[in-house]
């Protein structure tokens, strides 16, 4: 549970009172990879931060395409955002994509934690804001870059991912089709 701790500690410093109350309102569990921690349709009850491992957040359009909307690493959260404040069905699957150990709080956990530790509402409102500014940048992104540009800039956000997620994944990420992925790759390797 350190690693949780340290990423809380990074923006808010906790007590060992306040950080015990937080470590008894999260579980921890091991999940394979393939694992499916959310289905789209569903309404989100957890944030996720991960131990180890790596998770993924995915659409699937009505053509059976998946667009894969964030990779979560170790030391990241990731959830179904959308779903998880509206407490309404969300259109994200949250999948294991290698073994991981994860943390799970729930909705109602996290709103007891803000009324008894108020600094941790601080907390998550600078990770929305981070994870708010991230998509908009992710958006603009997409708007005005090349496909190399934004496969220049995952390598810069991701830099262990490249090895570990099947290029397919890193392709839907960046928007562009797995065989455009694999040429515009092999046009960079001869550079």
């Amino acid at each position: 549970m350190a690693l949780i701790l340290e990423n809380i500690a990074k923006i808010v410093s906790l007590s060992e009172k306040e950080q015990s109350f937080f470590l008894s309102k999260v579980e921890i569990q091991n999940h394979k990879a393939k694992t499916i921690l959310h289905n789209a349709g569903k309404i989100c009850k957890h944030s996720y931060f991960v131990n180890s491992g790596i998770l993924r957040s995915f659409n699937i359009n009505d053509n059976i395409v998946e667009h894969v909307l964030h990779f979560a690493c170790e030391g990241w959260w990731i959830g179904d955002m959308y779903s998880l404040l509206s407490q309404k069905p969300g259109n994200l699957f949250i999948e294991v994509l290698e073994d991981a150990e994860i943390v799970l709080l729930s909705k109602e956990n996290q709103d007891e934690l803000y009324l008894e530790i108020p600094k941790l509402e601080r907390f998550f409102r600078i990770l929305t804001e981070n994870s708010l500014v991230a998509h908009q940048e992710r958006l603009m992104d997409n708007l005005s870059l090349s496909a190399e540009e934004r496969f220049e800039k995952f390598c810069s956000k991701y830099p262990t991912l490249i090895q570990k997620v099947p290029q397919k994944q890193i392709a839907s990420y960046i928007g562009v089709t797995p065989e455009f992925f694999s040429k515009m790759k092999a046009r960079l390797l001869k550079k």
